[in-house]
């Protein structure tokens, strides 16, 4: 029984030194942008249920509310909003939920085999996009990588094969000297 106990002890220091690191890949603190899928419910109200994708501009169009700015909101501060403007007018006390559907698509061009727009996952690194990408070319540098911040006042910035990636990001790939 002591072993036991001695082992239990052991096990979650472990798990609570090593947990799993993810940049801005928590859903709380992901920063809405255009072209993210979002869907707006209302419990009990089927009529105010609406999936839509934040538009260029930042905005959606929600029943009895109109026109909403949410570029640059969480998840959480979008229920809010939502629950702010239906509270009082049109319900007593709304029970509202908002949750993503599909992330905005992060790009990667230069010495890939397919470049283009890929979907964006929470937790992705570089390598993983390289990996949709179809792989690097036979002339692609693995230590010449840029990644350009979308919404970023810095120009880009170097990454490795396993710096994180977040959604809106653009990587570049540049070639290697022989």
């Amino acid at each position: 029984m002591k072993y036991l106990a001695t082992f239990i002890s052991i096990l979650l220091i472990l798990l609570l030194a090593f947990k799993p690191i993810t940049a801005n890949a928590e859903p709380q603190s992901y920063r809405l942008g255009a072209g993210d899928t979002i869907v707006i419910k209302v419990y009990g109200e089927e009529a105010l249920t609406l999936e839509t994708q934040v538009t260029n501009s930042g905005t959606i169009n929600y029943p009895f509310l109109g026109s909403l700015t949410l570029i640059g909101l969480t998840i959480k501060q979008v229920e809010q909003i939502v629950y702010k403007g239906l509270k009082g007018d049109y319900f007593v006390e709304p029970n509202v939920y908002v949750g993503m559907v599909e992330y905005r698509p992060f790009y990667i061009h230069g010495e890939v085999k397919l470049p283009g727009g890929y979907p964006y996952q929470p937790g992705m690194t570089v390598n993983q996009a390289i990996a949709l990408a179809g792989g690097l070319t036979e002339r692609a540098s693995q230590e010449k990588i840029s990644i350009s911040r979308e919404g970023s006042k810095v120009e880009s910035e170097r990454g490795t094969i396993n710096s994180a990636i977040q959604a809106g990001d653009t990587i570049s790939i540049e070639q290697r000297f022989f």
